[in-house]
Formats: structure tokens, sequence, C-alpha cells
């Protein structure tokens, strides 16, 4: 048996993801089949901290190529605004280039299409937009000594910088004593490409010295008026009111050997640019303090109150210790009448066990390595597709509480649940689409994209959810513990902290209190173009905020039950949910106080963009605090003797 284990053992090799597999490149001395000569550039969008619109690199009217294929896009780097294209620096591994002249664009005043392109790049320049470079699946990164004396590398680089008329720069202008009203143009890029020559291992002995795999590409910006790369020349600069520029696009490159960093970690240098993991652990420790008290107030109701409770309710054997019934005991008869506007809470519950499922195992794929930075547009991707497969939970569960709550329009509580809330989230989305064909930015989705996302959507989700629906009303309806009186029990009159909308304020502040730090690396790694990759911490407060928003929901519940409210389906959904409108006004904050942006255009892209985000939590959150409520509510009125 061991023998045959160790066989096993043996013919196992290792893999690579897909597309994450190392390139080995040479000299033109050594091609090989097995290695490439062509270390290939490849450009992405344009974007900035300034504005919530990225542009194509061609927007800008720099040096491109366009007989030459560009690589397939996922769904995801689509509706990212991804768009990576070829570009004419290739450069041969191995050789360095003091200088190289890729174009020269010339802006003449006589025509009026450069002249647009020209002021394109004085925009660009004054909103500091940023080039997004690839190299061997790498970011180009521009890297530099902070006031701390410890580098950090930035994944995209300027096109230029404008000196104000008042003699103000962005932070990333390199330019002394730069002129008032002035703009310079990056034109001149030193690249610096670091590799590992393979000394010491398998893959490298076929190449010695002549081979390597690339570790790192980073550049330096210069502004250099000149086609020979003269480092004495003038700046390239020009006035707001030029009208005649030339501007010559140049580079160099230099190669450098390190074999002290393998290919497995040459991420690693970017990734310790990021915020460091001790916020992170801080925020851990803070949802965990908020969970041990809130676990703390169950326990003590539910060992202690609710266990005197249901043993005193118990003891009760004749009809005049039945007219004494006091707490939550009363409304027995009342607990499980259908709330109103049933239909519609079973259609948000539904989506809300889709969103719930989905965001669980994309995290778990994140976890596991699959969804890393270098898969560009694996998380979206993998987020939508799970979302669309994840359509019969949706179903089944709309289904069985609809029919539980004795509603018999089950076509339209089908057809709801496969269109509503998709359907708002789609609605959305296409009018900001709308709003970026308009302004010609690279996030307007194509046509082809849009009947691909309507086709997973009517084609795919619509048939699961109906699969899933027809599953829950085939199945007999579940039955309470207790039976409903046929009179409704008049609620009494309630006090402040129980009355729906003081209970609905604070159900969502402690949820909000264990996600908000996290909230801030989420939100600078979607507007702030951050990479983000503490998945792990991810999925930890992921758990806390299910047990969070559980607890809370329950607590509240009970209370309420106590009060003689049985009012609880609608106020356990808003009670969570209203984490989401937390996060909204967290939002808010973020954008007055941390993003520059000041253009209506993006100021509505970007409210409208954190509506569909605040709306997907509502349904999250509002889902796991009924479901715990629900379960609850079933369990202590289960084990309660009632005549």
């Amino acid at each position: 048996m061991l023998g045959s284990v160790v066989l096993f053992l043996s013919t196992i090799h290792a893999f690579y993801l897909p597309g994450l597999a190392p390139n080995v490149f040479c000299r033109k001395a050594v091609e090989d089949s097995k290695c490439k000569t062509k270390v290939e550039v490849f450009v992405n969008r344009l974007d900035s901290v300034e504005s919530v619109l990225p542009y194509e690199y061609s927007y800008f009217d720099f040096c491109t190529i366009n007989d030459e294929p560009s690589p397939v896009e996922n769904l995801g780097q689509v509706l990212f605004g991804e768009r990576i294209r070829p570009s004419p620096y290739k450069f041969d591994f191995l050789k360095n280039d003091d200088c190289h002249l890729v174009c020269t664009k010339r802006f003449s005043s006589s025509d009026a299409l450069r002249q647009k392109m020209l002021k394109r790049l004085m925009k660009g320049m004054v909103l500091n937009y940023q080039q997004h470079w690839i190299i061997d699946n790498m970011p180009v990164t521009l890297c530099y000594r902070n006031t701390e004396n410890q580098e950090f590398c930035s994944r995209g680089f300027p096109i230029g910088c404008y000196v104000t008329k008042s003699g103000h720069s962005k932070e990333s202008c390199n330019i002394r004593d730069g002129k008032n009203d002035t703009f310079y143009v990056f034109n001149h890029l030193d690249f610096e490409i670091t590799y590992h020559s393979g000394q010491g291992e398998t893959w490298g002995s076929a190449f010695g010295e002549d081979g390597g795999r690339i570790i790192a590409a980073k550049v330096q910006v210069n502004s250099l008026n000149s086609e020979k790369c003269d480092r004495s020349a003038e700046p390239l600069m020009f006035q707001s009111t030029a009208k005649d520029v030339e501007i010559p696009f140049t580079y160099s490159l230099k190669f450098v050997k390190n074999n002290d960093i393998r290919w497995a970690s040459r991420w690693d240098y970017i990734l310790k640019s990021l915020p460091q993991t001790r916020i992170q652990w801080f925020s851990i420790l803070n949802s965990l303090v908020i969970v041990l008290f809130l676990s703390g107030m169950v326990a003590m109701i539910l060992l202690r109150t609710l266990h005197k409770d249901i043993a005193r309710y118990n003891q009760m054997v004749d009809a005049d210790d039945a007219q004494e019934e006091f707490g939550w005991k009363l409304v027995h008869g009342d607990v499980f009448r259908p709330p109103q506007r049933g239909m519609l809470l079973s259609v948000l519950i539904g989506n809300g066990t889709q969103i719930a499922i989905m965001s669980l195992i994309t995290l778990i794929f994140a976890c596991l390595g699959f969804l890393s930075p270098a898969s560009r547009g694996a998380l979206m991707t993998c987020a939508i597709v799970c979302y669309v497969l994840l359509g019969t939970p949706a179903g089944y569960t709309s289904a069985r509480l609809y029919k539980m709550f004795g509603g018999e329009k089950w076509k339209k509580n089908v057809v709801m649940t496969a269109v509503a809330c998709p359907g708002v989230i789609f609605g959305i989305f296409f009018i900001l689409n709308i709003v970026l064909w308009a302004n010609g930015s690279s996030a307007a989705i194509p046509f082809t994209t849009f009947i691909a996302l309507l086709a997973l959507w009517f084609c795919v989700s619509t048939p699961l959810v109906f699969i899933g629906a027809y599953l829950g009303f085939k199945r007999p309806v579940s039955e309470n513990p207790v039976r409903t009186n046929q009179i409704p029990r008049q609620v009494p009159e309630q006090t402040l902290y129980t009355k729906p909308l003081p209970g609905i304020l604070m159900g969502g502040i402690l949820p909000f209190g264990c996600i908000f730090i996290q909230l801030f690396f989420i939100l600078n790694s979607i507007w702030a173009h951050q990479y983000y990759y503490f998945f792990g911490f991810l999925l930890v407060v992921y758990v806390i905020l299910i047990i969070t928003c559980s607890e809370t929901t329950i607590l509240l519940c009970y209370f309420h039950l106590c009060a003689e409210d049985y009012n609880w389906w609608w106020r356990s959904f808003l009670t969570s949910g209203f984490t989401a409108v937390y996060f909204f006004l967290y939002c808010v904050y973020y954008f007055a106080t941390k993003l520059e942006i000041s253009d209506g255009t993006s100021t509505f892209l970007y409210f409208g963009y954190t509506l569909m985000l605040t709306f997907i939590l509502f349904l999250f959150t509002g889902t796991i605090g009924f479901l715990a409520c629900f379960w609850f509510v079933r369990i202590i009125y289960s084990v309660i003797k009632v005549d």
C-alpha cells in the first residue's frame, strides 16, 4: 500500500494556473522554440484619481501600432475598462539600448484634429492621468523613495505634469524650477528590466547566461526636448496657449541580473508598497471585540433569560396561569402571521441568498490564489459567473418563503425573483454606460458585451431561477411551531427604543463597525487604482459580518417580541440591511475627504457605482439578518407548550 502511494506521488508534477506560467527569454544567438527573444510591451488604459473616466492608450495620441492583434480580454477586464493593446515598444532580451526614437508627434495649428488631440493631452496632464504598461504580465512600475526612505512602487506613471499659473504642481512632477502655466510632457522613459538568469535552476541549464525570466520592470520618466536623448537638453514644455508642438517619444533600456529573487516572488516588491498588514490585524481585532460583545449578549439571553422564560412558560398548566402570560409568549398566536408585501420580501431574500453564496464562493477562490492580481479581471469574471449559476438557490428560497406566506401568484413571484433585483442593477449600469460612452471612455462596454450579459441573464440565470422556484413550490409548506390566530392582536404602545425606526438605525451600526476599516482598502482598490490582495483578511471579515448581522438582529428581535410587537419579518431584514446605508454615508465621506474629483460627470459616475454597491450590500446583509431571526423565532416558539 505504501509503495503504491509513493509511486502515485512520484507521478505528480507541479502545475501553473492558466495564464500564469513563466516565460523564458533568451538572446537571439541561442534562439530556441522554448524561449522568446522579443520582450513585448503592452499598453493598458489610462486613469486618474481625479476622474472616474478611464481612457484607452490611443485616446491621447501616443505612439501606437495597428497591424498586430490585441490580447483577448475576459469579461471582468471589459467591465473594468481595461483595454490591453500592443505597442511599438519592443525590446531584444539582454540588449541594452541607450537611446531609441519610437515616433514623433506633431500638432499643427492649421489642423483642427491635431489641435483637438493636443487639448486632450493638456487635459490629461492637468488631471494627472497615469499610464499602465505591461511587460511579461507584470505592471511597469515607477519606484521612488518616500519621506521615510522606504521604496514605494506605483503600478502607473504620469504622462506629464502641469505647473499652474500660481506655480503649483502635482507630487509626481519631477521638474525643477518649472515655469508657471506650463505643460511638461514625459516623453522619455528609462526602462530597467530585472531578470533571473536561471543559475542553479533546472529550467536555466539550457541557456546559461544567455537566458532568464523577468522578475521586475521599472521605469523612470523624463522630459527631454531631444530625439537623441540628450540629458542636457531642455525639458519638452509648452504653454497652455501653444498651437504648434512637436513631441519626440524616446526610451533607454537596461537589463539587470538578480538571482536573489525567484520568479514566484516577483510580485512582492509591488505588494510591499501597499498598506501594511498590521492595519488589517487591527481591523480584525476591532471586529472580534464587537463579535465577542454581541456573542456575550446573545449567550446571556439564550442561556439565562430565554431559558428561564421557557421553563416558566412550560410550567403553566391551568387556565389561570395562562391568563398571566407575559413577554414574548403573549404573541405566539401572531408571530407567524404573514407580513404585508410578502411577495417583495421573498424576492429580496431570494436575491440576497444568491449574492451571499456568490460572494462566499468568490472569496474562497480568491483565498486559494486563483484570483491573484496577475489574473487581470478574474475576480469580476468569477463573481459574475457564480452569480449567474446560482439562480437556483434564489428561486428556491423565494418560492419557499412565498408559499409559506400563503401567496398564490407563484408566476409573478418567479418572474420578479429573476428580473426585479438584477433589473435594478442592470438599469443603473446601463445609465452609467451611456454616460461613459458619451465621454469616449474605455470603461464603456461594447454592444456585443451587453448582448453577452443579457444572454447570461435571460438564457442562463433566469431558467435556473425557474428550476429553483419549481423545486421550492413543489415541496410542502413548512409548518409553523404554533398556530396563528384569525384575529390579529393589537400591538401596544412602544417605548422609544422598541419602535421600528430607532431599532433599525441602531441595528446597522455594529455590523458596519466590523467592516469600515476593510472598506477603506476596498475603496482604495476601486477608486485609487491600488491592488487588493488581502483576501484572507476579507474572508475573516466576511464571516464576522455574518455573525454580527445575525446576533444584532436576534437581540433586537427578542427585545421587540418581549415588548409584544410581533411585526418582525420586515424589521429583521431592514435592521441588518441598514448597514448598507452606513456604507453609503461612508462612501460620501470617502469622496469628500480622500478623492480629488471635481467634475460633474465623474461625481455622477462615482455615486452611480456606489448606489449599485449599496443595493447589493443591502440585499446581502438584510438576508443574513432575516434568516438568522427566522431561525431564532422558530426555535424559541418550538420549545414552549401552547394550548
